[in-house]
């Protein structure tokens, strides 16, 4: 089984380290790790280190560490333009682009979207749904979230694509670069305007004959191009 990991502002810079505050809270008191266990640090930034429990108190647990490891960024990376939906699916298509490993995702207020942000409540709820998937998937690097933007703030780039029921393109044929960026576009359960695909530009693509739901289709493409581009 793979090591539980938790998320620190910074790595640790000597042997020892305790764990306190909510992650010391899940790991001592949640997931009642005793010593002698192990268990992953990590900033979100790629840097992870290794951890045995000594002792463990209410609230906290007292560690030795290994020396750290750095995970580079991927190359070519991957972003999600995400069409907001509303309640729950808002929330589990961020929380499976995360697991599947995406490396940005944007918040896209398409036009025919039925939810509208007026805050930025939903932007933090975002956040921390793809901070504790982070964590559940073990990535030492955690996922940006942007700010929402409208279609005229959209900006883009590297590859594009842009899932359509309607396109020729399967995304298993469309040609990938060896590095940069490529670009996802995901429309909202309404699917993406005529004139939106037309200021968005870039390659229509489909995954296949059936019509995945937003909040799934996103990280169905994400795992179909991990594996093009040796990630899985």
């Amino acid at each position: 089984m793979s090591l539980p990991l938790f998320l620190v502002p910074s790595l640790p810079a000597g042997p020892s380290f305790v764990l306190d505050g909510p992650e010391g809270h899940h790991a001592a008191d949640v997931q009642r790790l005793t010593p002698g266990e192990a268990l992953l640090l990590a900033d979100g930034r790629g840097g992870v280190v290794r951890g045995v429990v000594v002792s463990a108190r209410k609230g906290s647990l007292a560690l030795e560490l290994d020396p750290p490891a750095f995970e580079p960024e991927r190359d070519p990376s991957l972003t999600v333009v995400q069409g907001i939906a509303k309640g729950e699916r808002a929330e589990l298509a961020v929380q499976l682009l995360t697991e599947v490993g995406v490396d940005r995702i944007v918040p896209w207020q398409a036009a025919r979207c039925v939810a509208r942000w007026k805050d930025d409540r939903p932007l933090e709820r975002w956040r921390s749904t793809v901070r504790e998937a982070a964590k559940q998937s073990r990535r030492p690097r955690v996922p940006t979230v942007s700010p929402a933007a409208t279609t005229k703030q959209l900006s883009l780039a590297g590859v594009i694509l842009v899932l359509h029921e309607e396109a020729s393109v399967p995304l298993s044929a469309v040609p990938l670069p060896a590095a940069g960026e490529i670009t996802l576009v995901v429309g909202p359960e309404g699917g993406v305007a005529p004139e939106e695909l037309d200021m968005i530009g870039g390659t229509p693509v489909r995954l296949g004959r059936e019509v995945l739901r937003t909040s799934t289709a996103g990280a169905a493409a994400v795992a179909a191009l991990s594996i093009r581009l040796g990630r899985w």
